[in-house]
């Protein structure tokens, strides 16, 4: 497949951004608890919808309105109560960052998916699954590159022996969680650029989303996290979101069948 230069430099801008939003969710996620990171990352999905329609002109109907109002607005009950559930021995600055941080993933995460559905329309060239996978390779490199660069700069991978010994569940396990972390990531994102290329940006938002309430579960079930009325709140509030979304993409899907039907009927001439 032959790449043009101007792709190429889309791509990599995209890959450095890419890298730029595993750097600030990174940061993030290591000084909030997990529940309360995990329901920030669900802004993504609002993020995403702005993106969408500055980008490509997404059609918004009254349920995946709803669903990107929903879900913000558990976003929105989750930061009026964040001081409660900070870590132990960590201070307010520390925590405030964490949580900007995230935040900062998320918009940077939610511009990522829209753009890549931008590059497929602006396409000069037939767009087959192949090439979204060599897109999806070559966003990964340089993405790869940059946080390569900056462990190296900061002297991460010297660290990473000292954090394996300290690791609570042994030394072993420790390296078997960043292998399988990664292998479970590439499938991600291989995913993800397959919806966008499929569907839309923002199903692939809607899909990153799901994840949120199994997370929550998981996080209070293992991790013994606090799992105050706030967060009750935001979760359902989310799930709301989630359901809104779908009802109103099967009643789209209804209609366009029902109109494809009467259209040829009415081309045949049958009753």
């Amino acid at each position: 497949m032959v790449w043009s230069y101007l792709f190429i430099k889309i791509w990599f801008c995209t890959g450095v951004i890419t890298g730029l939003s595993n750097y600030f969710y990174g940061y993030g996620l290591a000084r909030l608890p997990v529940s309360t990171s995990s329901l920030l990352v669900a802004t993504q999905l609002a993020f995403t919808a702005g993106f969408a329609f500055l980008l490509v002109k997404q059609k918004f109907t009254s349920f995946s309105t709803n669903a990107i109002v929903l879900l913000t607005l558990g976003a929105a009950v989750l930061a009026l109560h964040t001081s409660s559930d900070r870590p132990e021995g960590e201070s307010s600055k520390e925590y405030v960052l964490g949580f900007v941080f995230t935040l900062a993933g998320a918009a940077l995460g939610g511009f990522i998916m829209p753009s890549l559905e931008l590059t497929y329309l602006k396409a000069k060239q037939a767009v087959t699954y192949r090439l979204v996978l060599e897109i999806q390779l070559v966003m990964c490199f340089f993405a790869t590159v940059f946080s390569t660069v900056g462990m190296i700069i900061n002297k991460d991978f010297q660290a990473i022996s000292k954090e394996a010994k300290q690791y609570e569940l042994g030394e072993t396990k420790y390296y078997l969680v960043l292998v399988w972390a990664a292998i479970i990531l590439e499938g991600f994102f291989l995913g993800i650029v397959g919806v966008v290329f499929y569907g839309s940006s923002l199903l692939a938002g809607v899909i990153i989303t799901v994840s949120i309430p199994i997370t929550e579960l998981l996080a209070v079930i293992f991790f013994h996290e606090k799992f105050q009325a706030e967060k009750g709140v935001a979760l359902f509030l989310s799930l709301w979101g989630f359901v809104s979304y779908f009802f109103g993409e099967m009643k789209q899907s209804k209609k366009i069948i029902h109109r494809t039907e009467e259209t040829e009927m009415a081309r045949t001439g049958d009753p």
